[in-house]
């Protein structure tokens, strides 16, 4: 008779061992499948664990058993009669029980008969699977004193019918192999559950009790193999030996630096596939802290954090996985070629392609880097009494604190006293309001011209005092508290700082990378005090100024502010903004960019007349063309309204030379476009095929055309470009544009501009929701043919839901149709 047992027919060969640590290199790159070298006497082989090893080597796995039906039988007897009382036929009886494996024993939801108390893993001297003939069949032996615990596998139902009286012998056979493959699978995984309960038990007890430091390395070390040879799948698995070691590690903190070596390179296989618990970290913390140089940091803490970044989904459940981030890269800081190593592990992170395969990497990298910004000005926002909560700091610090009533303040009123130059925030004092002769003729055509958006009469109706939010430009400026704080960081928070300010300005470097990193940055997620603090802001204009440059509008678009009346980068790094120290060359790129894309034009230009006009104006006198453009397009649009103010625009305007230019340019126009209404011309026109963007600006060049209410573009081959030539057409009515490559953009300059148009035929065109969405504002619409363009059901409803006197819809060929 065999006690051991062969667990199913399986033959176990003699030389199969655990595998040695000492013969693993550091990061576990050998297999644990894989046989070790003969003569390893660090472990013995026992029956269990040799019949576990055949498990693992053979790639059985099983999941974890926590509880379960079965039926139990104990026998009691003298050692020298066990064999003849198993192969007794008349054995006692079976009770079936629903078995729970606790952490220290095996209890019984019934907890009568044989398990009326519960069957502690300590008491277990032996266990062994049964399999002999005349035995209990697919049972777990449970050697225990003075007797045995026998654990029975209930009969597995079958999957299988028979049917036909002719197959009833084939489907009876095809049920035995069945029902016999269950059960043994079944017998053993409860075999190797108890077995692991047990020997995690025993480690647990014999760990919390150290006593000699180089006993408790091999103990570990042996609780790493067990983990690691486990025929067992589950991720308590390996979950749980770590769990024991950072109970171990943090009732211990008096160990040399050697010790801590040695036991994070015992343990390194585990955290391959494994985030390290919250102590564990603390204990790689304080490693990294202590020993940057080590090169355990660099072989095994490396593959940990790579795995951290790529697959955590929360730091706030784990917040001592952003901290050991945090600590292990000031630790690469630290190395000879610090900030190379740095840039080496970020590029590692994003991958050799273009693309990042590992979405989750960008986002915990910005919380790792935000939370290590915070720490920076941590002693600075404790130390005042209108400290923002935490909840202040994830929406941007954006909230003034309520421990203070709100103070009155205002962006473009009294400056600070003895303000930086680069920090003038009123507007430039008027030049003489006595231009010459031919200025003063251009001026009154502008301020005659009839005012196409009604929306400009409440521009300059200043909110009352006590009904506008304070913003964060106003804190910054005007707090007495924060002017008169001096932003000196401690030294070690100064290289904190520098590290992770490179590291926002190397994950804005890549292109893949950039609009998610705009998104998660458009908030201001950075405490008051890193705002004020130059070096900090002097370092994240990169950034800013890389958002900027990007011609994508998912991008350049959150340099706004999230909420309307609420500020973002595009204030901050303003003329008179904190941030601002380049006399707004920043500011005026974002301008530039912002005012190509953004398809609300007039609301922008409103939104910078009521809030920038004095930067604006400042940079327009030093000869900024994109700030003259801007000035000239007020003017142009009619955004402002009071007529002092229009004179004083001119009047910077006139200062430079390309200011004259243009605004003298500006003039022209207007009176052609007067000129052309008051001469009336033809209400009809059609362009020929195959005309191109110069052609149409060509024609209406050349004559009249003041009164056409009908445009004919079909079939042409003009772009969103001759959008600027369409609105100056007051007058148009209808406008066919079937076959063309008018876009999107187009569109948008169309819904600021051409407020009478009632048909618009955009068949076959590559418009998309983002440009039908605009004509929303469109409100004289009655006829819209958007047959076979990228219209989804959603803008349709909502275009139905705005435009009260869409009468004609064709939507053929689209989602909504």
């Amino acid at each position: 008779m065999d006690f051991n047992g062969s667990g199913g027919g399986n033959e176990l060969h003699n030389n199969q061992f655990y595998p040695s640590e000492e013969s693993k290199p550091l990061l576990g790159e050998i297999s644990t499948q894989q046989p070790p070298p003969e003569g390893n006497n660090n472990h013995k082989a026992g029956p269990c664990s040799k019949r576990s090893l055949l498990h693992s080597s053979s790639g059985m796995r099983y999941k974890l058993l926590q509880e379960g039906d079965i039926q139990v039988c104990v026998v009691k007897h003298p050692r020298t009669f066990l064999s003849k009382i198993f192969t007794s036929k008349y054995l006692r009886r079976w009770e079936p029980h629903h078995l729970t494996l606790t952490d220290s024993s095996l209890v019984s939801a019934t907890p009568t008969g044989y398990m009326e108390a519960p069957l502690s893993y300590s008491t277990i001297e032996d266990l062994q699977l049964l399999s002999w003939d005349n035995a209990p069949k697919y049972c777990v032996q449970l050697s225990i004193p003075g007797g045995t615990v026998l654990l029975q596998v209930p009969p597995a139902p079958s999957r299988f019918h028979v049917t036909h009286v002719e197959k009833t012998l084939t489907h009876f056979a095809n049920v035995c192999v069945h029902s016999q493959a269950a059960n043994s699978y079944l017998r053993d995984q409860w075999f190797h559950s108890i077995q692991w309960k047990k020997k995690i038990y025993k480690y647990r007890k014999v760990l919390n009790n150290p006593s000699r430091w180089d006993v408790v390395l091999k103990e570990i070390r042996a609780l790493v193999d067990m983990a690691l040879t486990s025929p067992l799948q589950d991720e308590s698995i390996h979950q749980a030996p770590l769990h024991i070691i950072s109970t171990l590690l943090a009732e211990n903190t008096n160990l040399s630096a050697q010790d801590h070596e040695n036991i994070i390179v015992a343990i390194a296989p585990l955290l391959e596939n494994n985030h390290p618990p919250p102590d564990l970290c603390e204990f790689f913390c304080k490693h990294c802290r202590e020993r940057p140089r080590s090169m355990v940091v660099i072989e095994v803490f490396t593959p940990v954090v790579q795995r951290i970044l790529k697959h955590n989904m929360d730091f706030g459940k784990c917040p001592r996985l952003r901290l050991f981030t945090q600590e292990y890269i000031l630790a690469l800081n630290e190395l000879n070629a610090g900030m190379e190593v740095v840039k080496k592990f970020i590029h590692s992170m994003h991958g050799p392609t273009g693309q990042c395969p590992h979405p989750r990497v960008l986002p915990n990298l910005v919380a790792v880097c935000l939370a290590a910004i915070y720490s920076c000005y941590e002693e600075f926002i404790n130390s005042r009494d209108n400290s923002p909560s935490l909840k202040e700091i994830r929406n941007g610090c954006q909230q003034q604190s309520e421990r203070k009533p709100p103070m009155p303040l205002r962006l473009l009123r009294p400056e600070p006293p003895t303000p930086p130059p680069t920090t003038t925030l009123s507007p430039p004092p008027a030049l003489p309001l006595s231009p010459p002769p031919s200025i003063v003729n251009s001026s009154e055509i502008l301020v005659e011209l009839e005012r196409n958006n009604n929306t400009t009469n409440t521009l300059h109706k200043a909110p009352a005092e006590g009904d506008r939010e304070p913003n964060l430009i106003d804190c910054l400026l005007v707090s007495p508290a924060l002017n008169a704080l001096s932003i000196q960081l401690p030294a070690h928070a100064d290289r904190v700082l520098g590290c992770f300010a490179l590291i926002l300005k190397m994950l804005s470097d890549y292109d893949d990378w950039r609009p998610a990193l705009a998104s998660l940055l458009q908030p201001i997620p950075f405490p008051k005090e890193a705002l004020a603090h130059a070096k900090f802001t002097k370092e994240l204009k990169y950034v800013i100024q890389r958002f900027a440059e990007d011609p994508r509008q998912e991008v350049h678009s959150c340099l706004l502010s999230v909420r309307s009346g609420k500020d973002g980068w595009f204030q901050l790094y303003s003329p008179g903004g904190v941030a601002c120290d380049d006399d707004g060359e920043l500011f005026a790129s974002m301008v530039h960019i912002l005012m190509g894309s953004c398809y609300k034009t007039k609301k922008f230009l409103l939104s910078l007349a009521e809030n920038k006009l004095g930067p604006c104006m400042l940079l327009a006198l030093r000869g900024n063309q994109t700030m003259v453009e801007i000035l000239c397009l007020m003017l142009e649009y009619n955004i402002i309204e009071n007529k002092d103010t229009q004179l004083q625009i001119i009047s910077t305007l006139e200062s430079t030379q390309v200011g004259l230019r243009m605004y003298e340019q500006l003039c022209d126009r207007q009176r052609e476009l007067k000129e052309l209404q008051r001469k009336g011309g033809p209400t009809r026109l059609t362009l020929p095929s195959k005309s191109t963007d110069a052609d149409l600006a060509r024609l209406l060049s050349s004559g009249s055309f003041g009164n056409l209410e009908n445009l004919s573009l079909a079939f042409t081959n003009v772009t969103s470009a001759c959008a600027e030539q369409l609105i100056k057409l007051p007058s148009l009515k209808q406008l066919n544009l079937w076959s063309t490559q008018f876009g999107d953009a187009g569109l948008r300059l169309l819904s600021e501009h051409l407020a009478c148009l009632q048909v618009l035929n955009l068949c076959e065109t590559p418009v998309t929701d983002a440009g039908l969405l605009s004509l929303s504002s469109m409100k004289s619409l009655c006829s819209l043919n958007m047959n076979s363009t990228k219209l989804t059901a959603d803008t349709y409803e909502d275009l139905k839901a705005k435009l009260p006197n869409l009468k004609e819809v064709d939507v053929r060929y689209t989602e909504a149709w």
